[in-house]
């Protein structure tokens, strides 16, 4: 099943996410890049979270009545500083919820459009999850970079799994 194919992905991205998180070294999270308007790790950790959040998001525009209690998840803070800890912590809580919906949904729920605020007409669900997906991405390789950036060493191993190993 297709679903459950996509929600393998996003548990492999969380999973290297919650690996990279462990390598920040103590006393960092005040530490941005020397870039003009760049996030500090802390505020990073925190936009991770909105990643997360977006796919909670989805899943509950796809099935707002059996979802409903996903509302409790937008009184919670994202894009805010947090520690490592905080953002564990959250992470699991949106993959547990992430998990919830995805055991709601069928290869058929993929293809369903939902209006959003950026397309009147609708998405597919799949093509909302899949730009959540690449979100999350994006902003895991930016952590990897700052990690790289205050001299942890790190390698394509902590971004990707390798299938067959």
């Amino acid at each position: 099943m297709l679903a459950d194919t996509l929600l393998a992905k996003i548990h492999e991205q969380i999973d290297k996410l919650l690996h990279l998180i462990t390598l920040l070294p103590s006393g960092c999270l005040d530490w941005s890049p020397p870039v003009a308007g760049a996030r500090t790790a802390a505020r990073l950790l925190g936009h991770l979270l909105e990643c997360l959040a977006g796919f909670c998001a989805a899943l509950a525009a796809a099935e707002p009545e059996r979802l409903a209690h996903f509302a409790e998840l937008r009184k919670l803070p994202v894009n805010h500083a947090c520690s490592p800890d905080e953002a564990a912590g959250r992470i699991a809580l949106y993959r547990k919820r992430i998990d919830e919906g995805f055991a709601l949904l069928d290869d058929a729920a993929l293809s369903r459009p939902l209006v959003t605020v950026f397309v009147k007409d609708g998405e597919p669900l799949l093509t909302l999850l899949l730009g959540n997906l690449e979100h999350l991405i994006n902003h895991k390789h930016e952590l990897f970079t700052y990690l790289k950036q205050m001299g942890v060493e790190v390698g394509t191993r902590d971004l990707y799994r390798f299938r067959g190993e």
